[in-house]
């Protein structure tokens, strides 16, 4: 039996901006007030595992021991078939600069890669989300959502962030860059992954 949330806020362990508003977003419609870790001026601890389960793990048991918050994490990345699922749980590093993420160089460095390869097409990707949610007592759930599609060259669209532009879904016409955050939530490995924790803690 996965443990159910009986509280009224919960402690979103990322300091990134569009996530955390993607998953208040979600909560919503559940009464659950959502806060940020940035909020609660936590440091980023670092992720030395080489697997989302792992990664998440250790971002939401370093919150909600921090904070005594029952603290939900995500790893999310993008697993490029031609590259053998690489970025994965490096998506994140793969835009690292001195001056913040890039990911318009990530995902250049994706396509020049999979053109090194002459990688035929289509160019199959999937986005994997992993959410943990983790209590004070130690007690964690883990629930793991995909969103399979292809990869687009030149990118598309304005709105999303990390490599949505380069992805186009199984299904639809558009990249996730050109749906509305609606559009998108209804389909994404988020969207995925969050469905099933609602599922297991919250229904």
């Amino acid at each position: 039996m996965t443990r159910k949330f009986t509280e009224t806020r919960i402690l979103f362990a990322t300091h990134n901006a569009g996530k955390l508003e993607e998953v208040q977003q979600l909560f919503a419609p559940y009464g659950v007030s959502v806060v940020g870790a940035a909020e609660m001026n936590l440091p980023e601890p670092e992720e030395t595992e080489n697997t989302f389960v792992g990664n998440a793990r250790i971002k939401a048991h370093a919150a909600t021991k921090a904070t005594g918050i029952p603290a939900l994490s995500d790893d999310s990345g993008i697993e490029v078939e031609a590259l053998d699922n690489a970025p994965g749980v490096y998506t994140a590093d793969w835009a690292e600069t001195p001056n913040g993420r890039d990911f318009l160089m990530a995902m250049t460095k994706t396509h020049d890669l999979l053109e090194k390869a002459n990688a035929p097409h289509p160019r199959r990707a999937r986005f994997c989300a992993t959410m943990v949610l983790a209590w004070p007592d130690g007690h964690d759930e883990v629930f793991e959502g995909t969103v399979n599609g292809t990869l687009v060259w030149p990118i598309r669209g304005e709105l999303g962030h990390g490599y949505d532009p380069m992805f186009q879904p199984d299904g639809h016409e558009q990249t996730f860059a050109e749906m509305t955050a609606d559009q998108k939530n209804a389909i994404s490995h988020r969207a995925d992954v969050f469905a099933k924790l609602i599922t297991g803690c919250f229904d």
